[in-house]
């Protein structure tokens, strides 16, 4: 199988345009000021929501560009490598809200949700966790109590980024109890406004800006129709959603952001290397600092290839599900090694609040564990990869 890694020229103009739109609407100070207050600029995201970035989950007939997952990723990358205040909304906009009803959702969802979602006008957060279930989505308890065209959701979600902000909570639910497992669940789109929904901030060593939250539901009716992901064909069908095509997508999403801020802790220890001077000279020209810039340089360039590769072949609709699981795990875990080492580089500097390693150190200890840890997807490569039991 060959894979073309030369950027098109497509790919190379969303690149540049979003460096642009980084370093005029994003600036160094803006981020570590998100990172202080953990705000969410909602000002800047309608900013990058006017480049159209949202549409490139969503189908062309809907409104967007085309479903083109690199460029996806591309754009999760820039934005992560200066602030993830701005780049997780744009992933719950992109890739929570548009993939999934792109993938999942009714005929009527589509054309009502979708054309929303390209204009960055509809933001998901996610309601997978629950305070007793973590890996093991299947158990849920959160439950979604049919009665004729209505439904009423009660429960509670855990680590849900975002849902202050968001428009709706994505939630999986039981929705029928005597049903078989994994034939017993389905999603539901619930508003974050709706009547019965109360939501309470945790507070976050990192990832500041996104807000992750706990969510109760205490009797919240909603139209079965419109809020059923999928309508009825869509019931007790969630179990199928949640692993469908999208999901290997969804698992490229962390790692595209641990590859940001890996690159943005690089080029920050690189440049420190050359203006830092210890007896009498540039520390870049001391071997183990210049070993460990190098080192970090080829992790972050094996990276890069990894995820992109994964991102081709979910993108081509081949067979991905163990790469993506090794993506998700190598990236996650290559780049947090590669930000701690560049903290090293900078010594107490890289400690210290007025510069942005620290930000970086705090954000990249939660890559490996968000959207799946790196024990699950060890175990997700061992049985994709067909290893006996």
């Amino acid at each position: 199988m060959a894979y073309d890694f030369q950027e098109t020229e497509e790919l190379t103009l969303l690149r540049d345009t979003l460096r642009r739109f980084v370093a005029t609407e994003m600036p160094r100070a803006m981020a570590a000021k998100w990172d202080r207050d953990d705000t969410f600029p909602r000002e800047v995201f309608e900013k990058l929501a006017a480049l159209g970035v949202g549409g490139l989950t969503v189908p062309e007939e809907y409104g967007g560009t085309g479903r083109d997952v690199l460029a996806c990723l591309i754009t999760i990358e820039e934005l992560s490598k200066r602030s993830l205040a701005v780049a997780v909304p744009y992933i719950m906009c992109a890739c929570y809200a548009g993939m999934n009803i792109a993938e999942s959702g009714s005929q009527s969802q589509k054309e009502t949700l979708l054309a929303l979602i390209a204009q960055g006008k509809l933001l998901f957060a996610y309601g997978l966790t629950e305070p007793d279930v973590g890996a093991d989505l299947a158990s849920v308890t959160s439950t979604a109590d049919r009665r004729g065209d209505r439904i009423v959701v009660n429960g509670a979600k855990r680590f849900c980024t975002g849902a202050p902000f968001a428009d709706t909570i994505y939630t999986l639910v039981r929705s029928d109890r005597n049903a078989p497992r994994y034939k017993n669940l389905s999603f539901v789109m619930v508003p974050r406004n709706a009547k019965g929904v109360s939501v309470q901030p945790q507070h976050m060593m990192g990832q500041k800006g996104t807000l992750t939250s706990d969510v109760i539901f205490h009797e919240v009716d909603l139209p079965f129709e419109e809020a059923v992901v999928g309508g009825e064909a869509g019931w007790n069908r969630g179990w199928e959603q949640l692993v469908g095509a999208a999901l290997d997508t969804e698992k490229l999403e962390v790692p595209a952001m641990a590859l940001g801020i890996a690159q943005a802790a690089v080029d920050d220890a690189w440049d420190y290397s050359q203006e830092r001077r210890q007896f009498g000279k540039a520390i870049a020209s001391i071997q183990s600092i210049r070993h460990m810039l190098a080192d970090a340089r080829t992790k972050v360039h094996a990276c890069r290839l990894m995820l992109y590769q994964a991102a081709w072949l979910a993108a081509n609709h081949k067979p991905c599900r163990a790469e993506t699981s090794m993506a998700k795990l190598f990236v996650c875990d290559t780049a947090r090694d590669v930000v701690l080492s560049c903290q090293q580089i900078m010594g107490a500097y890289g400690y210290v609040n007025d510069y942005d390693m620290q930000r970086y150190v705090r954000d990249i200890l939660a890559m490996p564990i968000y959207g799946g840890s790196s024990a699950i997807q060890r175990n997700n490569i061992a049985n994709g990869l067909g290893l006996p039991r």
